[in-house]
């Protein structure tokens, strides 16, 4: 078995479509995508649904996308840094679903594991409440929150078997490994490829049976 990809296009050119939901890995501009990122924005699609902890920044990460007009859609909790996305949020042409982080790492971690949804405290009393269940447990109210799936996951591992396997480097970890489990078809862009058997396994953090493709890019900005 072997899941690497000749390169970022390749491993995408045949999986992008317009309207398509994905979840990207990374924080701030840790542990992104970079590769990636870039070959999607190459493949040219629109009307993108992008879950990801922020969108990059102006001129890096997911901002690339925002640029261009490809995302129609931001789940995120944070929003900093980007004054295109804040642009085209004020003047509506963006739609954005801000959600806390922890909510946010939970409902992809829950999508991945086939929970369709679960109750927290957090939010409760706040904007975040609106529209949704809350129910009591234990004299304290919790609001129910639907978990998130996306058709493609995008992540950034530090090193990768043939399988798939995944080694994160550090707190490069941050949202990668939940977004992978949450995409129904998860590409992972390496820096560093090796052969099936050479990772220990107590030394995987994220099994290969999450990831159908690796891309390597040995000299992430």
């Amino acid at each position: 078995m072997n899941k690497l990809a000749a390169s970022a296009e390749l491993a995408l050119a045949d999986i992008a479509a317009d309207n398509q939901t994905f979840a990207v890995g990374g924080f701030g501009l840790c542990g992104i995508p970079e590769a990636l990122i870039d070959a999607l924005k190459n493949t040219g699609v629109t009307g993108l649904t992008c879950i990801s902890n922020n969108a990059g920044v102006d001129d890096f990460g997911l901002g690339k996308l925002l640029h261009t007009k490809q995302i129609k859609k931001m789940i995120s909790s944070y929003v900093g840094e980007n004054k295109e996305f804040e642009r085209q949020y004020l003047n509506g042409e963006l739609e954005v679903e801000l959600t806390p982080q922890g909510t946010l790492a939970e409902k992809l971690r829950a999508g991945g594991a086939g929970i369709p949804a679960f109750f927290t405290q957090t939010g409760v009393g706040t904007l975040i409440a609106e529209g949704k269940e809350v129910r009591e447990f234990d004299g304290k109210e919790y609001i129910l929150e639907p978990s998130l799936t996306a058709d493609v996951a995008l992540v950034k591992a530090y090193k990768a078997d043939k399988a798939g396997n995944l080694v994160f480097r550090k707190t490069a970890r941050n949202f990668n490994p939940e977004c992978a489990m949450a995409g129904r078809l998860t590409i992972a862009e390496v820096e560093e490829v090796v052969e099936i058997g050479e990772i220990d396994p107590d030394d995987i953090h994220l099994p290969g049976i999450y990831v159908n493709r690796i891309v390597l890019n040995t000299a992430p900005e």
